[in-house]
């Protein structure tokens, strides 16, 4: 059962960076390649899609993390384990206190409504989304450590 578990989390996160690393350098520079309305358009829509459900899936890789780094807090991978737990828990503060502000108000935007710097805005949403990209990309790396 442990063995299913170590699996079913480490897939799970590996998901979440396959699709986190999808929206950093193939979906937002597809966007960005758009005329500027549509570009917009196509991230408010992703914002609203993705941010429906990446709370649930960040929140579900940490607390899937924290199950494994308990149920095997004796064992030799336990702190591989906990030190990836301790980075999904700070991709979530990343994502709370940094991205999501951002997103809340780009998914309200249209073509007409949207202020005069939401590139800006955009471009700053993307360097916080590179930099808990790593984050995460560091935590499925020591998950995947802690199986062998």
């Amino acid at each position: 059962m442990l063995n299913a578990l170590e699996v079913f989390t480490t897939v799970v996160v590996g998901l979440m960076v396959g699709v986190e690393f999808s929206v950093a350098f193939v979906i937002n520079r597809i966007l960005n390649a758009l005329p500027d309305d549509s570009n917009q358009l196509g991230r408010a829509h992703g914002g609203r899609m993705l941010g429906a459900v990446m709370p649930f899936w960040y929140i579900g890789s940490l607390a899937l993390s924290a199950v494994w780094a308990v149920a095997e807090r004796h064992h030799p991978g336990a702190g591989l384990v906990v030190t990836a737990a301790a980075l999904l828990i700070v991709s979530v503060i990343m994502s709370i206190l940094l991205l999501v502000p951002i997103n809340n108000q780009g998914k309200t935007w249209t073509p007409e409504n949207r202020p005069a710097d939401w590139k800006e805005q955009m471009n700053r949403w993307d360097r916080y989304h590179y930099v808990r990209l790593a984050v995460i990309v560091a935590a499925f790396a020591l998950l995947a450590a802690a199986l062998a």
